[in-house]
């Protein structure tokens, strides 16, 4: 995509199309807008999927005039269905009986029509789940010769992942393109580590998914330390930006598992972020 890029906005806000207590904790931690590059990192059995539905339910909720797309790849056939049947965005998906040319195919033709709207002046956005089968893929019929990274990765295979990744922008005077893609850590492979390492740092938001959290039953099990939007002051409003800010430090001194918790229980006390941020401003002595 040759058209000018200008950061994310506006601003979506989860919390206009979901109650979830992750989508409100998004919208504090790390909001999205308009053209977002955003990583999504996560370990096996951190709620990644659940995750995604909830985002997906909140973003064709909130903005009902923006294109929502999944893209599933290498995924089990099962896991397909079920995004199919309750996640209600338009899914486009390889799953893992299907062959690797079939997965490039299914990716690459949903990312020319989803490039050609955002250029029409649409709002689009695209999930990827996930980037990181999406550079295995690559990686296997990647033809053999090229120089080859730690894990077995040839360096080659992530370079049409890496630009369907930086396709995501906010276009100047038109439309957007947002691509939230997640990668996944902890797996045991070098290689998926090495894919991890390789996109780190691509995007302009990153959200952790912690396992250590999620083992205690807590959701969203957000990383909240870890996890942040670049820019976020532009898409903050001026009278969320200060409240922000103080729970950040508040939530510092904790770990990740108390930190989360901690914001969950402050959370569960007010019925919008609002009203939350509102609780937080420091009080005029009389």
């Amino acid at each position: 995509m040759s058209a000018t890029a200008v950061d994310p906005a506006p601003r979506i806000r989860l919390e206009d199309g979901s109650q979830e207590f992750t989508m409100r904790a998004m919208d504090l931690i790390c909001p999205i807008g308009m053209g977002q590059r955003g990583l999504i990192v996560a370990p096996p059995g951190s709620g990644k999927t659940t995750f995604l539905k909830h985002l997906c339910q909140a973003v064709a909720k909130s903005q009902p005039t923006m294109k929502v797309y999944g893209l599933l790849v290498d995924e089990r056939p099962e896991e397909v269905t079920d995004f199919k049947r309750n996640v209600p965005v338009e899914v486009h998906a390889s799953s893992s009986d299907q062959t690797y040319e079939h997965h490039i195919q299914v990716a690459n033709r949903l990312m020319r029509q989803v490039v050609r709207e955002a250029e029409a002046g649409e709002q689009v956005l695209v999930v990827i789940d996930s980037l990181t089968r999406l550079a295995r893929v690559h990686n296997a019929q990647q033809p053999s010769g090229g120089r080859t990274l730690s894990g077995g990765m040839d360096a080659r295979a992530l370079e049409v992942p890496r630009r369907i990744f930086g396709m995501a922008r906010k276009i100047e005077h038109g439309g957007s393109l947002a691509i939230l893609g997640t990668l996944l850590v902890e797996t045991g492979s070098r290689m998926d580590q090495v894919i991890f390492e390789e996109f780190k740092g691509t995007g302009n938001m990153e959200i952790v998914l912690a396992r250590e959290i999620s083992n205690q039953r807590i959701f969203p099990a957000i990383d909240i330390h870890k996890s942040a939007t670049r820019k976020e002051e532009q898409l903050l409003d001026p009278s969320e930006l200060e409240p922000v800010r103080r729970i950040r430090r508040m939530l510092a001194g904790l770990g990740p598992v108390d930190a989360a918790k901690a914001l969950i229980q402050r959370l569960q006390q007010y019925p919008t972020n609002t009203a939350f941020l509102q609780a937080q401003q420091p009080h005029e002595r009389e």
